[in-house]
């Protein structure tokens, strides 16, 4: 085997102009590189020509051209799944967004004087008019939300709040860890299953700064249980001259019940209970971009803008504009299943689901080469909304050996992301946005 048979980088470049033109000289001269050395080591017989050596350094350049962070399509069942992004945005989200991308933006001025304005301007008045607050504003995300409320409110001092809602967000982040990071000391109170109002009572001193309702949204204590209601709760705070900050998680700002789903407590319901503070993401129920809304008393949310930690947590105007365009669906409530995609997937009706589903399998297996069988499927709303709760829907089980179709199905361009449950490969349909976008990937 003569190595010397071997055409030289600048042979190569000769007849890689697409490869230079996609990638770019540098990049190109490195990946021949990298790929003659390999040739040399592995010394392969026979030896490949420079038109096997161009499609190889094309595949490589293509490779780690591409990014990691890559759409695909969510079949796992998880609607608002916290690993694959949470929810899709709407149009009017993305038309916003890339506005605010494309062009200077009105951020932090006001176009009416001509002076310095405040980005919480643009999202203050939705907010305001969307939950029945008193003032509004807004941070990255609502770990940071309840994180600044803490840090404003109860700084060298305590904040009472139930075992039982002594919550883990996901990733390890809990309350007490936040509270400990808010400089504010946690004073528990109760059990993890039953707290009456003697125990919030009993619990406030002359280091008491707040008293606080979390929301138990990723999971429930049932049985023998008690719990105070919020408005409780408020009047336990308000007596004391304290404030009730109650942070609701995901949050939602329209009764699911409308649309045929389980009840979550609404933003509105949790001001008109009488919480001084509440707090919730934008990302979930709500359907838009990560956020953490901070809604409540004028005074408090004024002491809340001057903390320090407001500047580091703020959103960019990119997230703004986007927040703001999927707040405003919300004032028509009668279009916002068709507008909002959050919440168009979740109320996808199960015949709709099935008749998919029954489309797509003599499809699904004839592109895989495996078999595809009709199933009844159980979807969650996911990121810690509504646990104990599921949706009717349908998808496709393929087998055999699930571990390797979901491998498979996971190296494509556009990677297909289902779960193997009971010795096959399920991919649940609910969140499909329509027959082309699957079959387009397999093909």
């Amino acid at each position: 085997m003569d190595l010397r048979a071997l055409p030289s980088v600048d042979r190569l470049l000769a007849q890689a102009d697409a490869l230079v033109a996609a990638h770019g000289r540098a990049l190109a001269t490195q990946a021949l590189r990298v790929e003659l050395a390999a040739i040399r080591q592995d010394r392969p017989h026979p030896l490949p020509d420079a038109g096997a050596i161009l499609k190889a350094a094309a595949r490589a350049l293509d490779a780690a051209a591409r990014s990691a962070l890559r759409p695909v399509l969510n079949l796992t069942g998880t609607v608002l799944h916290t690993n694959l992004g949470r929810a899709v945005l709407a149009d009017h989200a993305i038309a916003a967004a890339l506005d605010a991308m494309r062009a200077p933006a009105a951020l932090e001025f006001d176009l009416g004087s001509g002076g310095r304005g405040e980005r919480d301007s643009h999202l203050r008045g939705l907010l305001c008019e969307l939950t029945g607050a008193e003032d509004a504003t807004v941070v990255n995300n609502n770990a940071a939300a309840v994180l600044i409320v803490l840090n404003t409110l109860a700084r060298g001092r305590e904040a009472v709040l139930s075992r039982g809602e002594l919550i883990e967000i996901g990733g390890a982040f809990r309350m007490p860890a936040i509270m400990e990071q808010a400089g504010c000391t946690l004073h528990e109170v109760g059990t993890t299953n039953r707290t009456h109002p003697r125990d919030y009572r009993e619990a406030i001193g002359p280091d008491t700064a707040l008293l606080m309702k979390v929301h138990t949204s990723n999971y429930r204590i049932e049985g023998f249980t008690a719990e105070v209601p919020a408005p409780d709760l408020a009047r336990i705070a308000h007596d004391a001259g304290l404030p009730l900050v109650n942070d609701l998680g995901s949050g939602t700002l329209v009764d699911l019940r409308s649309w045929g789903l389980a009840p979550e407590p609404t933003v509105a319901e949790a001001v008109a209970e009488g919480a001084d503070v509440v707090t919730f993401s934008g990302d979930k129920l709500l359907g838009g971009p990560q956020a953490g809304f901070i809604v409540g008393r004028r005074d408090i949310i004024a002491a809340i803008n001057k903390n320090p930690l407001k500047r580091a947590l703020r959103l960019d105007k990119i997230r703004i504009a986007a927040t703001e365009a999927t707040l405003r669906l919300y004032r028509d409530p009668d279009t916002l299943a068709e507008r909002l995609p959050t919440l168009r997937l979740l109320s996808r009706p199960e015949a709709e689901i099935r008749a998919q589903a029954e489309r797509l399998a003599p499809q699904v297996a004839q592109a895989l080469g495996c078999a595809a069988a009709v199933v009844p499927c159980a979807s969650q709303i996911g990121s810690g909304a509504l646990p104990t709760d599921t949706i009717p829907s349908a998808g496709l089980a393929l087998t055999p050996a699930p571990e390797a179709l979901a491998a498979r199905l996971r190296s494509l361009k556009t990677p297909i992301i289902g779960r193997i449950h009971d010795g096959a490969l399920i991919l649940d349909l609910r969140c499909l946005p329509d027959d082309a976008a699957l079959l387009n990937a397999l093909a």
